[in-house]
């Protein structure tokens, strides 16, 4: 149970004492006060997680009380509740910093709930603050409560302490280049140079004389010596995105620079020797792109010695309020709040972009708002009409998001999704879940490796 403090203020007995009761039942601390005046000498005296306070009271408003929770105590969450409330007031109370705005009579769960996510995110803010200060300016802006985000915060210095190559996995936009610049960072390499470079950028011979250099005269064009990637990252760290896209010639040379360290430059007839930490990343699985032939598999052994996976942000949604709080606090916008109904909006979407979409959907959102608090209605659309099926959703809006999509990765959401209901509906039987799906055992049993389904 949660020992989160409460503190009642409210002058009608019966209500107070009813929510004492509901909440002390809920495994709260709670004290109660009687009026305004009470209600802030207790704040003088504790420090309380949350207060819930009555607007109209006949010694000191709940207004008073949450000034002097502003005040006293900048980080208690208020709630205030009203029999005579109205939307000016609900604008009001959250304009003047409460939480939320809650309308007599109200329903037993609702409070429930409320207490609860509120008192989450009190506890997240503290998490939070004390992240930061400790490890977030060094691990970048890697934010969130998930269990995924606080293993891998606790794995990146333990990987940047060693020098074996890194292989970092997941959807587009996920922030895959993000761990590799914290890896770097707390590396003993952080003085010297991070370079990161799309593999599936470039063309092919642009590619090569990016990353390795070329002599003059080596093709048409080549009217000077040019140092490459790889000797420009000497001592430092080269971080190889999306590398899954590179062609097979390529990886034959990066295969040799991870051997014995050396390459040469296009045109040339000497070997560069460098001391090069490779970082890679990659939205495919490659082990499979290796099993079918299309990347080499002693690459694949040797970029893979520490792998990181990144899940997608639709399997994070608790580190949604996180990276909003925090990209607010990037972007100096920290007076702009979202109301919970905005935030519960943002946490039902899949966000198929991940992070890159998210990042993209809060800069439309301060763009275009003047507003000091963000309401589900202001949530654009594309975002707000999520039906719980990606075809029929992007069939509802009227665009495709500005930022775009991954196809791919919606295919293969869909492809998993089918194949986990083939298994339920066939009752775990393989054999029989081929045959819901029109495939052959061989396929089905490929396909659920491929997910990692068990």
């Amino acid at each position: 149970m949660n020992h989160g403090k409460i503190l009642i203020v409210e002058d009608e007995k019966s209500m107070n004492d009813i929510l004492k009761l509901l909440l002390e039942g809920e495994g709260y601390n709670v004290t109660s006060a009687y009026d305004g005046k009470e209600g802030l000498d207790c704040l003088k005296k504790d420090i309380f997680d949350i207060v819930i306070t009555d607007v109209r009271m006949p010694v000191g408003s709940g207004y008073e009380v949450l000034k002097g929770v502003k005040e006293l105590s900048p980080e208690t969450i208020v709630l205030m509740i009203t029999a005579f409330g109205t939307t000016e007031d609900a604008i009001e109370a959250m304009k003047s910093g409460a939480y939320d705005y809650i309308n007599k009579p109200f329903k037993i769960d609702e409070i429930r709930l409320i207490v609860k996510n509120a008192l989450e995110k009190r506890l997240l803010s503290r998490e939070v603050k004390n992240l930061r200060s400790q490890v977030v300016f060094k691990l970048e802006n890697i934010s969130g409560k998930s269990k995924a985000i606080r293993e891998l915060h606790s794995i990146i210095p333990k990987v940047a302490d060693s020098n074996a190559n890194v292989l970092i996995t997941g959807e587009s936009g996920c922030g895959k280049e993000l761990v590799a610049r914290a890896v770097h960072n707390l590396s003993k390499r952080v003085a010297k140079e991070f370079i990161p470079i799309n593999c599936a950028a470039l063309p092919e011979g642009l590619l090569e004389s990016e990353l390795f250099g070329y002599m003059r005269g080596a093709f048409t064009g080549a009217n000077s010596n040019k140092t490459g990637l790889f000797e420009a990252a000497d001592g430092g760290t080269i971080f190889l995105d999306e590398i899954g896209d590179m062609p097979q010639n390529l990886q034959a040379k990066i295969l040799r620079v991870l051997e014995d360290g050396t390459f040469r430059r296009i045109g040339g007839t000497k070997d560069v020797t460098v001391d090069v930490r490779i970082i890679s990343a990659t939205n495919k699985i490659l082990k499979d792109e290796a099993a079918a032939g299309r990347f080499r598999a002693d690459l694949f052994y040797r970029l893979n010695v520490i792998p990181i996976h990144l899940p997608p942000l639709r399997e994070r949604r608790e580190d949604i309020p996180v990276l909003v709080d925090y990209y607010l606090d990037k972007n100096s916008a920290s007076h702009v709040k979202f109301t919970q109904g905005a935030i519960d909006v943002l946490m039902k979407y899949p966000w198929p972009g991940n992070v890159r979409e998210l990042e993209n959907t809060l800069d439309r959102l301060l763009t275009f708002t003047d507003k000091s608090f963000i309401t589900e209605e202001e949530i654009p659309e594309d975002v707000r009409c999520w039906t719980g099926d990606m075809a029929t959703h992007l069939a509802l809006c009227a665009d495709l998001p500005d930022e775009g999509i991954s196809l791919d990765d919606i295919l293969m959401d869909t492809e998993k999704k089918y194949l986990l209901m083939a298994l339920e509906k066939a009752g775990g039987s393989k054999t029989d879940a081929a045959k819901l799906l029109n495939i052959s055992f061989r396929q089905f049993r490929h396909r659920l490796t491929k997910y990692g389904i068990t």
